[in-house]
C-alpha cells in the first residue's frame, strides 16, 4: 500500500494545480464569482459531461451565454417568452425538454433557499459516513415537481439504482473539497470531504485496477464503494483527492 501511496501523491500534486483547470469542464464556474452562479454553473455543466472535454465545455459556455453568463439571476427572474431560445439547445440525449425541467427545478430550489447545497444534506447527514444519503435524497427532490417527463431521469443517477453516479460525485468534489491549490471551490460547509465518493469514469476505474486498488469486475455503486473504502485507508480525511491522480494519469500518460 506504500508504494500505492506514493503513485497517489505523487500524480495528486502533478495534477492538482491550476493548469488542470485549463482543460477541464471545471474551468466553466471557475468563470463566475457569486455563490449561486457558481453552484449553477458546476451542477449543469457536471450533468453535461459526458465525451470530449472540449465538447462539454463547449456546450457549457453556449448554455450560459443564453443567460447572458448571469444564471441565477436568469432562474430567478425569466419571463416564459425568454424560454424560446432554449429551444434549440442540446447535448447528446439531453434535450431542450430536460433543459426546461432543469431551469423549472433550479427556480423552484432558489426561490426557497440561498444555496443548492441544501438539496444534498439529508437530515442524518451528520451521522453518515458517505453522502450516499444525499445522492438519494437529491434525485427524489429533483422529480418531486409536477409535469417532469420520464426521459429527463436519466440525467440524474441515484446510487439506488446501483448508478456510479460520476456527474454528481464529481459535481460534490468541486463544491466540497476544501483545495488548497484553488481547483476545487470548497463553497459548500454541511458536507465533509470525507463523505464524498470517487467519480468513476473509465480513466479513473483502469488506473485503480491496474494499481490494486479495484477489484469488481462491475462498474457500478459497488465499485465506487470500493475503491473510494480502499482511498480512504490512505487518506480518511480527503480520499476523493486522488480523483485527480487516478483522473490525470489515465487521461494524459502513455
Amino acid at each position: 500500500m506504500e508504494e500505492v501511496k506514493s503513485f497517489l501523491d505523487k500524480y495528486y500534486k502533478q495534477y492538482n494545480n491550476k493548469d488542470f483547470i485549463t482543460d477541464d469542464p471545471i474551468q466553466i464556474p471557475h468563470r463566475f464569482s457569486k455563490k449561486q452562479d457558481v453552484e449553477i454553473t458546476a451542477f449543469w455543466t457536471s450533468i453535461l459531461a459526458w465525451g470530449q472535454r472540449k465538447t462539454i465545455i463547449n456546450k457549457a459556455t453556449e448554455l450560459f451565454n443564453l443567460m447572458d453568463n448571469s444564471p441565477h439571476d436568469f432562474i430567478i427572474g425569466h419571463q416564459e417568452k425568454d424560454l424560446q431560445n432554449f429551444l434549440s439547445f442540446k447535448h447528446r440525449t439531453f434535450q431542450s425538454d430536460d433543459t426546461l425541467y432543469f431551469i423549472h427545478f433550479l427556480r423552484h430550489h432558489y426561490l426557497k433557499f440561498d444555496s443548492l447545497e441544501e438539496a444534498f444534506v439529508p437530515d442524518n447527514l451528520t451521522d453518515c459516513d458517505t453522502i450516499y444519503d444525499g445522492l438519494v435524497g437529491f434525485r427524489q427532490y429533483f422529480f418531486s415537481l409536477e409535469n417532469h417527463l420520464r426521459r429527463t431521469e436519466k440525467h440524474i443517477s441515484s446510487p439506488l439504482k446501483k448508478s456510479t453516479c460520476k456527474r454528481l460525485n464529481m459535481f460534490l468534489r468541486w463544491m466540497v473539497r476544501e483545495d488548497h491549490n484553488s481547483v476545487d471551490f470548497g463553497i459548500w460547509k454541511k458536507i465533509r470531504p470525507s463523505q464524498l465518493m470517487i467519480p468513476l469514469d473509465v480513466h479513473v476505474e483502469r488506473v485503480a485496477r491496474h494499481i490494486g486498488l479495484l477489484t469488481r469486475k462491475q462498474r457500478d455503486w459497488k465499485a465506487v464503494e470500493e475503491l473510494t473504502n480502499n482511498l480512504r485507508k490512505i487518506d480518511p480525511s480527503d480520499p476523493v483527492k486522488y480523483d485527480y491522480a487516478l483522473f490525470g494519469y489515465g487521461a494524459n500518460e502513455k
